[in-house]
C-alpha cells in the first residue's frame, strides 16, 4: 500500500501545541524568578534584617518566667520575708506571694490544714485554672490532724513528713563528694541528756521511757518551753553530751523530727524512740544513732550506753559516716517551718495523699501498733 505524502513546509497541529506551552513555560519561569527575586529586594521603605543575622537568629526570644507560687495561709501565722529561700537556701526556681489577687495567675497554692475552715469558707471561690496545682500543707502527725469533711480531692499534691508525700519536710543529710576524715568532737560533759519540752505530757511514750531510764543511769535534763530546740542555746547543750534522748512525741511512720538531726549536726549520738529502726535508715545511716528497740529493756540499755561510756574506740565508731555525709542545723528562727517547706517546693509531679481522712486512719492503726509495743518493754524493765 502506498504512503500518503506529507508537506513538510505546513505546519501541523500537534507542532503548534508544542510551540505554545513552550511559551507558557518561558514566561512562567520569568515571572517567578521576577517575585522571588526583584519584589523581594529591600527598598527605602523596608528595614533589612541586621548585618550579624542567619538562618540560625531568631528575632522574637521568650525568656521563661520563673512559676508563681502562692501562700493562700502562713503557717501558724509566722511570717517571713519571701526572699529567705534564696538569701538561705540559695533556691531560686520560683517566686514566692501572699497576694491572693494574683490567685488566677499561680501554677501552686499552698494551703495550710490547721487554718482551712471546718465549711471550706475561707478556701478559693473563683474557679481553679486548669493548669493551677492545690497543696495540702500539713506539718502534724495524724493524731493533731483536724478532720474536715468535704476537704478530701481537693488537692493535687502533698507537703507534709511522709516519705511518700509529694513534698517531703525534712532536714536531709548531705552526701560529700570527696570523703575525708570525720570532724573532730566538742567536748563532752555529760553522758546522757533530755530536753523536756512544756507541753510533753508526763505520761507520754517518750517520757514515760525517760523516767524508766533515769533508774539505771544519770540523766542531764534540759527544760525550757517547747520551741527551745530551736534556739541557739540548745546546740550547745546538746553537744554537750554523747547521747541525747532523741523520743518522738508521736510515734508514726515516717515522724522523724529535728531531734533525730539536731544532735547529729552537733556531734552527738542520738538515742531515739518513734518508728522502727527500718524507718529511721530510710533517712540516716544505721551506724549513726541507738534505737531503744534493740534492747529488751531500759536496763539493757542503760547498760549499753554506760560501756560506750567507757570505750572510746566503740564509740566513735558512731561517727564514721560523718566522713561521707554531713548533717546540718535546722533553722533556728520561728519561721524555721516556712524555710523547710519551700525548700522542697519545686516539684513536678505526682499524686500523692489525696484521702486525707484515710491517710490519717493508717497512720493511726501503725502508732497504735509501735506504741503496743514500747509498752511491752516497759513491762519488762
Amino acid at each position: 500500500m502506498a504512503l500518503k505524502e506529507t508537506n513538510p513546509s505546513k505546519p501541523t497541529v500537534t507542532g503548534c501545541l508544542r510551540l505554545l506551552c513552550g511559551v507558557i513555560f518561558t514566561l512562567g519561569t520569568l515571572m517567578t524568578l521576577y517575585f522571588t527575586f526583584i519584589k523581594s529586594t529591600p527598598n527605602g521603605n523596608c528595614i533589612p534584617l541586621p548585618s550579624y543575622a542567619n538562618r540560625h537568629y531568631n528575632p522574637v526570644q521568650k525568656v521563661a518566667k520563673k512559676p508563681l507560687i502562692l501562700i493562700w495561709f502562713w503557717p501558724e501565722d509566722l511570717k517571713f520575708d519571701l526572699d529567705d529561700c534564696k538569701k538561705h537556701l540559695n533556691i531560686d526556681g520560683c517566686r514566692l506571694t501572699d497576694d491572693r489577687s494574683l490567685y488566677l495567675k499561680a501554677k501552686e497554692v499552698i494551703f495550710f490544714h490547721d487554718a482551712i475552715k471546718d465549711d471550706l469558707s475561707n478556701l478559693p471561690r473563683l474557679r481553679r485554672p486548669a493548669f493551677q496545682r492545690w497543696i495540702w500543707l500539713n506539718l502534724q502527725p495524724p493524731a493533731n490532724t483536724r478532720r474536715i469533711e468535704g476537704a478530701d480531692n481537693l488537692f493535687n499534691l502533698s507537703l507534709n513528713f511522709r516519705k511518700d508525700a509529694d513534698i517531703q519536710v525534712r532536714w536531709d543529710l548531705t552526701y560529700n563528694k570527696i570523703p575525708g576524715e570525720a570532724p573532730s568532737l566538742p567536748k563532752k560533759e555529760h553522758v546522757v541528756c533530755y530536753t523536756k519540752g512544756d507541753k510533753v505530757a508526763d505520761n507520754s511514750t517518750g517520757h514515760s521511757y525517760y523516767k524508766e531510764l533515769a533508774k539505771h543511769i544519770d540523766i542531764k535534763v534540759f527544760g525550757g518551753s517547747f520551741m527551745s530546740r530551736f534556739q541557739n542555746a540548745n546546740f550547745d547543750a546538746i553537744s554537750s553530751c554523747k547521747f541525747q534522748l532523741a523520743f518522738e512525741d508521736f510515734i508514726y511512720r515516717d515522724y522523724i523530727t529535728e531531734k533525730l538531726t539536731g544532735p547529729l549536726a552537733v556531734g552527738t549520738v542520738p538515742v531515739v524512740l518513734g518508728p522502727p529502726r527500718l524507718n529511721y535508715e530510710d533517712f540516716v545511716p544505721g551506724d549513726s544513732f541507738v534505737h531503744v528497740n534493740d534492747f529488751p529493756n531500759a536496763r539493757s540499755l542503760a547498760d549499753f550506753l554506760k560501756r560506750l561510756d567507757t570505750d572510746d574506740t566503740a564509740y566513735r565508731r558512731y561517727f564514721l559516716w560523718r566522713q561521707y555525709f554531713s548533717a546540718h542545723r535546722h533553722p533556728v528562727a520561728d519561721n524555721h517551718k516556712l524555710s523547710l517547706s519551700y525548700r522542697f517546693s519545686s516539684v513536678t509531679s505526682g499524686g500523692g495523699i489525696k484521702n486525707i481522712l484515710m491517710w490519717a486512719k493508717v497512720s493511726k492503726e501503725h502508732h497504735t501498733k509501735v506504741a503496743e509495743a514500747i509498752g511491752r518493754l516497759l513491762r519488762l524493765a
